[in-house]
């Protein structure tokens, strides 16, 4: 196996450790010098870098890079790529998330112009007004050249998914999942169709379900990719509201329709720009995202 495929599968090993993130990676290799070296170190050496305690030091020692060598072979079979932090593959957009994650497994292809990206993002149990709203946001973005990111959840997350591939747009989907198991089951087709016009993505294993931390963190990356959240409609504990306080710590333009929904009118009172329920909700959203062109 090529060299090049030892450091990849040394990334995805340590990529795949619960709780080493990308900063505490950072430190490890800025300590020893090498994955190779940040793999041979003992206990003792890993727990003298900052955020490595006992756990993480025995998850480090107890990586086997020639089961995730054999693992990616697979993954890679079923056309998964793995986009490594701070190489031409992986997406600008998060190149300025202080918890980017450093591995990023994805189904389909990532373009340049998904730089101008924007989230959609809602409950699970929409109101008829809100699936006509997210239908025509979605499809105004995408006719205009914007990429539509949300998390395929059932909901709002459908509809503009398939609103954006109806409009002959592009979509990305992050998953709080692995990308080889689309969750909710009943998106798969949906999440077919995407991989051809857009990307799944995910910084789980491939093959993992979802778990209520994995998809609270995907929120982070869902904003991140995006240049502005939009709250299409959501409740007062809307998961979704996640997405919308990442998107403040790391400024992204909130929006929000105006609606009788309590999370839309929780994100208004806390700074989020209107969107009006009608036609003119896409004037609105373009005016300030091409103000900060």
């Amino acid at each position: 196996m090529p060299a090049e495929n030892d450091t990849l599968a040394q990334w995805v090993a340590l990529g795949l450790i619960p709780s080493l993130g990308g900063r505490t990676i950072a430190r490890l290799l800025e300590r020893f010098g090498s994955l190779d070296a940040v793999l041979s170190a003992s206990a003792e050496e890993l727990q003298q870098v900052p955020g490595i305690g006992p756990k993480l030091a025995a998850a480090i020692g107890g990586v086997n890079v020639a089961e995730t060598r054999q693992a990616l072979a697979r993954w890679q079979a079923d056309g998964v790529r793995v986009l490594l932090w701070h190489t031409p593959a992986y997406p600008s957009a998060l190149d300025d998330l202080p918890d980017a994650p450093p591995v990023l497994f994805c189904r389909g292809t990532l373009q340049e112009d998904d730089r101008r990206a924007v989230a959609l993002v809602g409950t699970r149990q929409p109101t008829a007004q809100g699936r006509r709203i997210a239908e025509t946001l979605a499809a105004s973005c995408a006719a205009r050249g914007w990429t539509v990111v949300s998390g395929l959840a059932n909901g709002i997350d459908t509809i503009a998914h398939r609103a954006a591939l109806e409009a002959g747009g592009r979509t990305l989907a992050v998953l709080g999942s692995g990308v080889c198991a689309v969750y909710p089951p009943g998106n798969r087709a949906l999440a077919g169709r995407l991989i051809e016009r857009g990307a799944l993505l995910s910084e789980t294993h491939p093959q993992a379900s979802p778990s209520a931390p994995t998809l609270v963190a995907r929120n982070r990356l869902i904003s991140g990719l995006s240049r502005a959240v939009i709250v299409v409609e959501a409740g007062a504990d809307s998961g979704c509201l996640h997405a919308v306080r990442f998107a403040r710590v790391q400024g992204r333009a909130v929006f929000a329709v105006i609606s009788g929904a309590r999370g839309n009118a929780h994100a208004l009172a806390e700074g989020a720009h209107p969107l009006p329920a009608d036609g003119a909700a896409f004037e609105a959203l373009e005016q300030v995202l091409g103000e900060e062109e």
